[in-house]
């Protein structure tokens, strides 16, 4: 296996599973397919007890897998559940004051940027990633096709890292790999059959080592 520190890495996104044990259980198995960056949360139209009480199980998983747990959306419940960061599906504005109110005790990073516009008057607010698609905007099998042209103008213009959207299927990965975007996330295609995540993770991790390009150090 090669060094994953010099290639795009790989992103989960949590499934809507009510059982937080349950869901702490497969995500623990997926995470010991191979390497993860990180690990985001989101809220899946739960209430907020609900969704801390889901964090609360899912954070420490995570975190003692070597990745970082990232909460989506919820500021109060990534700080009760010590979070390593927030992904945030919000324009440059609502960025700009959640770098500012929470870096760099915590990653901030996110944006669902729709247009190159867009994605640069996020990026003028420093924060950590950008990432091109939604959590939720995995329904179609293959990466929207303005999402991988976004993450390869961004990886090319941008030292901000960047983080691509993936579909259904982990057929695309060589090809979002591609676009030297340093991140691509999976949710769906990694998690419709729990039992398998941890082949998929390992799936990717092959592809990736294989045929991602690498970054100069």
């Amino acid at each position: 296996m090669t060094d994953a520190a010099n290639r795009c890495r790989l992103v989960l996104v949590t499934p809507d599973i009510a059982d937080p044990g349950e869901l702490g259980a497969i995500v623990a198995d997926a995470l010991r397919g191979g390497d993860v960056a990180s690990v985001i949360i989101p809220q899946h139209g739960l209430d907020d007890k609900s969704f801390q009480r889901r964090c609360e199980a899912l954070v420490p998983v995570v975190q003692a897998a070597g990745a970082a747990a990232l909460v989506a959306g919820d500021t109060r419940v990534a700080g009760r559940v010590r979070a390593d960061g927030l992904h945030l599906e919000t324009g440059s504005e609502a960025m700009g004051e959640a770098v500012a109110r929470h870096a760099p005790a915590l990653i901030v990073g996110g944006g669902n940027a729709r247009e190159r516009h867009a994605a640069l008057a996020i990026g003028e607010a420093q924060p950590d990633y950008l990432m091109f698609g939604s959590v939720s905007g995995d329904i179609k099998p293959e990466p929207h096709p303005k999402n991988l042209a976004l993450a390869e103008w961004w990886a090319d213009m941008i030292e901000i890292p960047c983080v691509l959207m993936g579909g259904t299927s982990i057929a695309f990965v060589e090809a979002m790999a591609a676009t030297g975007a340093e991140f691509i996330a999976f949710g769906k295609a990694v998690f419709a059959e729990p039992t398998e995540a941890p082949r998929l993770v390992a799936e990717i991790n092959a592809v990736l080592d294989e045929k991602a390009p690498r970054f100069s150090s």
